[in-house]
């Protein structure tokens, strides 16, 4: 409903004239300097631990390496294989006695012993986006039914700390995966807006206008009380709770000035920013390490592309290097600081590359075998699980899902992946359906 520009004031009509979704709707929000959008309506809240388990971790960072990274340059590599299947890089040695990684990955070999690697994760799903489904859910595609991330369902479980909200994709949601699926949007992610690595980063929504003082910005507040108040009682709905809720942390991480600092990565040394590289994948993983030590449940990272159909070499050269330096730079990181053990680091992407070299010096989609990388929240240090084949085409031995993972995951984090979540639609529906807590992996 609109209203017009001359309705203005104490009308006398104006509260029973509108709906509260209506009032939002025009523009209350903007009034107060706030645009946060869906993704605080519920999730801002404090809300009880649900039963499950002794938690492991107080936080995940998921690193998310679109495009489908080849298992053969990266953390599988095959150095005895003819050179159509080890590709174009020379393996190295790492800090684990016989194993190996891929050429560009200098860093990540002397922290390997803080890793656990799987090299036999495998699905059926070879199109990107139901690869990015399997690895952001924990299950296969559905065309039934939409299931929510990781993130989601850590945000419906656990809820907010310190005024933070408990999901945070780096820098935006960008793929529909990452959302809600069957639950309500209140649980999606908060995204940032603009990248990290920009020159003059700032995220969005956390500053109120200038124009607004805090005098003023406590004014409009006890308005939008006032307001409430009216619509509490004549509409009685979860979806005007969820509107509560929403404002209720909007407010929180506005007025917070401890919140706003966890985004603001100029309270790093410059020393550190160097550290971990001025550019895409160094700002990224520092902001997420921020994040999580400021009280963020789970931050999903993106970075890079590596769908590399042609010129495989070309395209780790340009980013290899990057993730290297960042990932080694956060390992190290959270490890000084007393952070790793309660911090679960976990590195995927949707599948892996096929095992030998295209015409086009590239490598396409494979499903049937590719590797994952975590870190730290209890897992083991220095372990290899399972082996894809000579070729590093399938699995060899001891094979692990999509769900294995998920539900290792939720584990970690002291979530029960048997409890059953209803869905809008009022279908009770696994956290995780099947799968195994993989048991081999913690510490």
């Amino acid at each position: 409903m609109k209203l017009h520009r001359h309705c203005e004031g104490n009308h006398p009509d104006i509260l029973s004239a509108l709906s509260r979704r209506d009032f939002l709707h025009v523009g209350m929000l903007s009034t107060l300097g706030l645009s946060l959008g869906g993704m605080m309506r519920l999730q801002g809240m404090e809300m009880p631990k649900v039963e499950g388990y002794n938690a492991l971790a107080d936080a995940v960072i998921h690193i998310y390496l679109p495009g489908g990274i080849a298992q053969h340059e990266s953390w599988d590599p095959k150095p005895f294989a003819a050179p159509e299947y080890r590709g174009p890089y020379t393996p190295i040695k790492t800090s684990i006695p016989g194993e190996y990684v891929g050429q560009k990955f200098e860093r990540i070999a002397k922290i390997m012993n803080k890793l656990t690697i799987v090299r036999s994760m495998t699905h059926g799903e070879a199109a990107h986006e139901r690869g990015t489904h399997n690895m952001f859910t924990g299950y296969r595609p559905s065309p039934a039914i939409k299931f929510p991330s990781f993130g989601s369902i850590i945000s419906h479980e656990q809820g907010s700390r310190n005024n933070l909200p408990p999901y945070v994709v780096v820098p935006n949601q960008s793929h529909p995966e990452q959302g809600t699926g069957y639950m309500s949007s209140a649980y999606g992610p908060f995204a940032l807006g603009s990248d990290p690595a920009d020159k003059g980063f700032t995220v969005r929504d956390l500053l109120a206008p200038k124009e607004i003082t805090t005098n003023r910005f406590d004014r409009r507040r006890n308005l939008l009380e006032a307001v409430d108040n009216h619509f509490r009682q004549t509409e009685k709905s979860d979806a005007i709770g969820a509107m509560d809720s929403f404002q209720q942390a909007a407010y929180g991480l506005v007025s917070s000035a401890k919140a706003r600092q966890a985004f603001d990565l100029s309270q790093e040394s410059d020393k550190l920013r160097d550290e971990y590289g001025r550019n895409t994948a160094g700002q990224r993983f520092l902001l997420a390490r921020r994040l999580v030590e400021a009280g963020v449940r789970m931050v999903s990272v993106n970075f890079g592309g590596w769908d590399h159909h042609s010129n495989i070499q070309g395209g780790f050269d340009g980013q290899a290097p990057q993730f290297d330096q960042a990932f080694a730079r956060l390992i190290t990181d959270l490890a000084d600081r007393g952070m790793l053990k309660r911090t679960l680091v976990m590195v995927s992407s949707e599948f892996g590359r096929t095992p030998k070299i295209n015409a086009t010096n590239g490598r396409d989609h494979w499903p049937r075998v590719f590797s994952v990388a975590m870190a730290g929240g209890g897992m083991k240090e220095g372990y290899i699980h399972g082996a894809s084949d000579a070729l590093g085409g399938e699995p060899d031995r001891d094979p692990v899902g999509p769900e294995d993972l998920a539900k290792t995951m939720y584990r970690v984090l002291g979530i029960n992946a048997e409890k059953r979540i209803v869905s809008d639609g009022g279908r009770p529906i696994d956290i995780v359906n099947g799968g195994r807590v993989m048991t081999d992996w913690l510490a």
